[in-house]
């Protein structure tokens, strides 16, 4: 039973380093204005960003997007540069609700009534420009400059999921509503950890603007 324990304990040990080195890439660079009990509100300067647009399930795009952006900066561009890999990733919802908005770290969503499709985003590396990115080979990648904005945003750990993403958005827009800020627009969702991050090691947040 003993080295049963032990084992447990140096495999949990080993799955957290791998999990900590293999996140531990640049991260958005951002000033917190405000803390707040349950999350905090955050400036966000002007950054660029490559992005895609699917359809289906918040599991199914996050996974399929997320393969795409990653070509992209894994080589898969006329220069076949490798871009340097940043967090977070980036998750949008689209729906007629969030028409013309404007979310955390993407593009100005256009109208539609598309309500199974997300937009996932990767921010690029500050030593590029628009001018000096290479272009993706991948038609569905587009790269662009998103304007500095202001953010709450509200941490949860562990595995994400559509539902657990819901739940967070509902109880950061009442704790909003409660504190007297404005929101503006819909949500998103950032992921900041590599798929084989231990749970305990995860960071998820979700972002929406405000005024």
């Amino acid at each position: 039973m003993m080295n049963v324990i032990i084992a447990l304990v140096v495999g949990a040990v080993l799955w957290s380093a791998w999990g900590y080195y293999g996140s531990h890439v640049p991260q958005a660079e951002y000033s917190v204005v405000k803390k707040m009990d349950s999350y905090e509100i955050r400036e966000y300067p002007s950054h660029i960003v490559a992005q895609t647009a699917l359809k289906g399930s918040f599991d199914e795009s996050l996974g399929s997007g997320f393969s795409i952006v990653a070509g992209y900066i894994f080589g898969g561009n006329v220069k076949k540069e490798s871009i340097a890999m940043t967090a977070p990733v980036v998750a949008q919802k689209i729906d007629s609700s969030s028409a013309g908005e404007t979310i955390a770290m993407t593009a100005p969503v256009l109208a539609t009534t598309e309500g199974d499709s997300q937009i996932i985003s990767f921010g690029m590396p500050k030593s590029y420009t628009l001018e000096t990115l290479p272009k993706p080979n991948d038609s569905r990648i587009k790269v662009l400059m998103i304007p500095a904005k202001k953010y709450a945003a509200m941490r949860f750990s562990w595995y994400s999921s559509e539902k657990r993403v819901k739940e967070t958005q509902e109880k950061l827009r009442a704790a909003l509503v409660h504190d007297g800020f404005v929101a503006e627009g819909g949500y998103a969702y950032a992921g900041y950890n590599a798929p084989w991050t231990p749970p305990w090691m995860m960071r998820n947040e979700v972002l929406i603007q405000v005024k």
